[in-house]
C-alpha cells in the first residue's frame, strides 16, 4: 500500500452471535492490510462490550452506541482515529449509522441493501459525493474471481451480443415459520419494521439483480414480478420470480426463493449471447464454463495464468487449492482498503482497485426492489429504468 500503516476500522454492529459481522472482520484482516480497532457491536452497550472484550479490544475504544462512536472518534487525530467504519446491521439501521459517519468525513463499508427506501439511497448518494469519501457496498458475490472473468469476457465480446440471462438464487432456510422460534436472523429478515418492503428480493434478489448487471453491463428497461408469501403467518415474500427486459433488447429471467426445500445458497447464473454462452455457480465457484454450438465446452479454472488480468488480480493461492466465501468477500474489503489507502497517501486508486460495489450500486439496487414489489402488487409490467445520484 501507499501508506506505511495498517488502514484502521471500526464496526457498528456484528456482536455476539451475529453471522455476518463475524464474516466481516474475517474478510477485512485476511490480506493484512487493516486493523479493527473500535466498535459500536450492539445496540445494547453491555454486548457492544462482551464483542470488545471477546476481540482483546481497548475498552476506551468499545463504544455503547454508533452515536457515541462518532462523536469520539471524530476528536482522535489522524493516524490514531478509525480510517473507514464497516456497518454490518439490520437493514433499517444502515442509513442512519452511514449518514452519520459519512457527515464526519469517514469511509464506509456497508452491508446490502443499501438502505430501506430509494430516498435515503439516494440522500447517501448525495453525501458520498459532497463529503469526497469512499463507499463500499458488500456485494461479495462480485468478489468471486471466477466472476471477474466472466464479466471481462462478455467485455472481451466472446459471448457476442446478449441475448439471455438466467439468474437465479434459491434457498430453503426459510421454509417453515421460523422466525416464531426467535432466531434472530430469520426474526429480522421478515420484518417489515427492521427488513423494508422486502425479505426475499430484499436479501437475496438483490444480489442476483447486482451479479447480472455486473457481468453483463447490460441494465434493466422492465420488470414483471411475481411475489409469494408460501409460508402462513409470514409478513413479507419468500418468493419471487421476475421475467425482465434489458436495455438493448435483451431479455431476463430471475427467481430467488427462501422456502425451496433443500437448497442452500445456490446462487447461479448463465449468459447466453449470439456467439456462446457462460455459466458460474456460487456452490462450486472456482470453475467457469463456456459453451459453443460448434466446438467444445470450456472450463475455465480460477488461479490459472491464462485467466484475464482482472481476475488473476483477486486471486491468492495457485490452482487446485479452492478459494471460496471469505475470499471473495476479502476481495471487495481489499479494493476498498486500497482505495481508501491511496486516497490517504493523496495518490489516484488504480482501476483493479476501484473494482468494488458503489454506493450507486447500492442506489440502484435499492431501487430494483421497490420497483419488484410494485410490480408484484400491480401484477404487471413496470418501468425500472434509473440513474441514482453521482
Amino acid at each position: 500500500m501507499l501508506i506505511k500503516r495498517k488502514i484502521k476500522y471500526g464496526m457498528v454492529g456484528g456482536g455476539p452471535g451475529a453471522f455476518i459481522g463475524a464474516v466481516h472482520r474475517m474478510a477485512a484482516r485476511l490480506d493484512g492490510l487493516a486493523e479493527l480497532v473500535a466498535g459500536a457491536f450492539s445496540s445494547s452497550p453491555e454486548r457492544s462490550k462482551q464483542m470488545g472484550e471477546e476481540l482483546l479490544l481497548d475498552p476506551s475504544r468499545v463504544y455503547g452506541s454508533y452515536e457515541e462512536m462518532v462523536e469520539k472518534e471524530s476528536k482522535l487525530p489522524e493516524g490514531e482515529r478509525i480510517d473507514f467504519v464497516s456497518i454490518v446491521t439490520p437493514n433499517h439501521m444502515h442509513f442512519p449509522i452511514a449518514k452519520a459517519f459519512i457527515e464526519a468525513g469517514f469511509n464506509v463499508v456497508c452491508d446490502k441493501p443499501m438502505t430501506n427506501t430509494v430516498e435515503e439511497a439516494e440522500e447517501l448518494c448525495r453525501l458520498v459525493k459532497k463529503h469526497g469519501v469512499v463507499f463500499a457496498l458488500t456485494h461479495n458475490y462480485t468478489g468471486y474471481p471466477m466472476v471477474k472473468q466472466a464479466r471481462a469476457l462478455v467485455r472481451k465480446g466472446v459471448l457476442g451480443e446478449i441475448r439471455k440471462i438466467v439468474v437465479e438464487y434459491p434457498q430453503g432456510w426459510l421454509a417453515t415459520l421460523l422466525e416464531s422460534t426467535g432466531m434472530k436472523q430469520a426474526v429480522w429478515r421478515t420484518d417489515p419494521s427492521k427488513a423494508g418492503v422486502s425479505s426475499c428480493i430484499g436479501d437475496i434478489g438483490s444480489h442476483a439483480e447486482n451479479l447480472a448487471r455486473y457481468i453483463t453491463g447490460l441494465e434493466m428497461e422492465e420488470i414483471c414480478a411475481d411475489l409469494t408469501t408460501f409460508v402462513p403467518g409470514r409478513k413479507l415474500e419468500d418468493d419471487g420470480n421476475i421475467l425482465v427486459h434489458y436495455k438493448g433488447g435483451a431479455r431476463g429471467i430471475l427467481y430467488a426463493s427462501q422456502v425451496s426445500v433443500g437448497e442452500e445458497n445456490n446462487l447461479r447464473i448463465r449468459v447466453y449471447g449470439t456467439e456462446a454462452s457462460l455459466e458460474w455457480h456460487q456452490e462450486n465457484p472456482n470453475y467457469l464454463q463456456v459453451r459453443y454450438n460448434d466446438k467444445p465446452e470450456q472450463v475455465y479454472k480460477r488461479g490459472n495464468g491464462y485467466l484475464e488480468p482482472e481476475a488473476r488480480a483477486f486471486v491468492r493461492i495457485p490452482p487446485g487449492h479452492p478459494e471460496a466465501f471469505i475470499e471473495a468477500f476479502a476481495n471487495i474489503y481489499r479494493s476498498a482498503i486500497r482505495t481508501i489507502a491511496a486516497r490517504l497517501a493523496g495518490e489516484k486508486p488504480t482501476e483493479i482497485d476501484l473494482d468494488f460495489p458503489t454506493v450507486q450500486d447500492g442506489a440502484i439496487g435499492v431501487y430494483f426492489i421497490h420497483k419488484a414489489v410494485e410490480s408484484g402488487k400491480k401484477r404487471c409490467w413496470v418501468n425500472v429504468e434509473y440513474t441514482p445520484p453521482c
